[in-house]
């Protein structure tokens, strides 16, 4: 078994009690494994990398994803909890809520379906790609030694195919039903805590919206600029009778005022525009009731935006936060572009897509675990000194101000590698040797690392 850092050591361990002492001994070597490997993640991959590719009970790690008895929503509880204690100790709690393709095929992986790719669509030109949809919820929070915000990933759940659930008899949800239940379960870890949820368009839905104002959670998402805007109903005289009105007059579309000549523009500076640096944009709002036949009634603002230079159509938000100022509602909707980094981060960098589990259980757990690995790895860099975590990989032609996660992955193996006594011989000691397994596995992942 690898030797940990201690300050890594007190991060992990907080996983211990999900697990059985036997399988907790194995899922350790998993996660660390996982860590260091590079290239697939593949369980074989993991055994190789941590010196445990001679072990003849293998099975038994493969068992940890496929048979073992824990709960992955406790450990996402768990994680969730660091992150806050790490990042957010106090003040409003910033989530993201989005869904992802992973790409894979095969007769045995029952819970694929047809999806459109949004990573190689576009407005006029569609992509079909065959695989399973992730949903995944975020907490955005700023990095201090990355000068950024970065979108971590505690819960995961996998939203199953149309076909899959009427061959089995189950009920079909939409993707609305699955974020409704990842937020609301999110609220019950944190009942205390402002929850501010910023989304694509894929989730401005009136039931959605309304499910999580009732639990009072601040939706930040895109409007359309043909929604039905309606005025506050009026107030209801006494002794009316009848049911009360749930509207006021017909407002113009968002469309109509964008297209007004009467439309009053402010121009504002927007810091960090989708990693770009400040941009200067012009914008409108007001309140409204956002209303259709047969649905909830929300009330919202509304902010209208445009561009000066023409480089982006315009395009309309809603917060259903009535009293948030319009700026403030753009920095957190821009914020949501973190959500599409994290998730090329794992492909990249922790082998999303190449992991070939083919069970039912193996599938809805090792795609979660992988995308709870970047917050993992982010925990453990927290760890490490500034001067360690800060370091950016850069050449004669190329300049890193900061560091990405890709030099956070690289700082926690070296500290990982230097307890094993990977490292420059310290003054004053003998330098530790390596087992023979260990060093086949560093071996095997220099020559494989393609």
């Amino acid at each position: 078994m690898l030797h940990l850092p201690s300050r890594f050591a007190a991060v992990i361990l907080c996983f211990a009690p999900l697990f059985l002492q036997r399988s907790w001994r194995h899922a350790q070597v998993l996660l660390v494994g996982s860590i260091l490997a590079p290239g697939r993640r593949t369980v074989t991959s993991i055994l190789r990398i941590t010196g445990h590719s001679r072990d003849r009970c293998f099975v038994n790690y493969h068992r940890v994803l496929s048979r073992a008895s824990w709960s992955g929503r406790a450990a996402a509880q768990v994680l969730l909890g660091l992150l806050l204690d790490a990042f957010a100790p106090s003040g409003p709690v910033l989530l993201g809520l989005d869904d992802t393709i992973e790409r894979r095929r095969g007769k045995r992986i029952c819970a694929k379906g047809i999806y459109r790719d949004p990573v190689r669509s576009s407005h006029g030109h569609f992509v079909k790609a065959s695989g399973l949809r992730w949903l995944s919820l975020m907490v955005l929070v700023p990095i201090p030694w990355a000068g950024r915000v970065w979108a971590l990933p505690f819960l995961t759940a996998l939203a199953p195919s149309e076909r899959y659930c009427r061959e089995r008899g189950l009920r079909h949800k939409k993707l609305t039903d699955w974020g409704r239940q990842l937020v609301l379960q999110a609220r019950r870890w944190m009942p205390s805590r402002r929850l501010v949820l910023v989304t694509d368009s894929g989730f401005s839905a009136l039931e959605f919206l309304a499910a999580l104002l009732r639990q009072e959670v601040t939706c930040v998402t895109r409007l359309r600029l043909d929604a039905a805007l309606y005025r506050p109903a009026p107030p209801r005289p006494p002794g009316t009778v009848g049911r009360p009105r749930t509207k006021g007059a017909r407002l113009p579309t968002l469309a109509e005022v964008l297209a007004g000549k009467a439309t009053r523009w402010q121009r504002v500076t927007v810091p960090g525009w989708y990693g770009e640096g400040d941009r200067i944009v012009e914008l409108c709002s007001d309140t409204a009731v956002w209303r259709h036949g047969g649905m909830p009634v929300v009330p919202i603002r509304w902010v209208l935006l445009r561009d000066p230079g023409r480089r982006f159509d315009p395009q309309a938000l809603l917060c259903t936060d009535l009293s948030q100022e319009p700026l403030q509602i753009i920095r957190w909707f821009v914020q949501r572009w973190q959500l599409e980094v994290t998730f090329r981060e794992v492909r990249d960098h922790l082998g999303v897509e190449t992991q070939r589990q083919w069970s039912d259980k193996a599938i809805a757990r090792t795609t979660p675990c992988l995308l709870g690995l970047f917050s993992v790895v982010t925990l453990l860099a927290s760890c490490l000194d500034g001067r360690l975590r800060a370091q950016a990989a850069t050449a004669a032609w190329y300049h890193k101000q900061r560091p990405t996660f890709a030099d956070s992955l690289a700082a926690v193996r070296r500290a990982i590698w230097s307890e094993q006594g990977f490292a420059v011989s310290r003054p004053n000691t003998d330098a530790a040797k390596l087992t023979p397994a260990l060093r086949e596995g560093i071996a095997y992942a220099l020559c494989h690392a393609a």
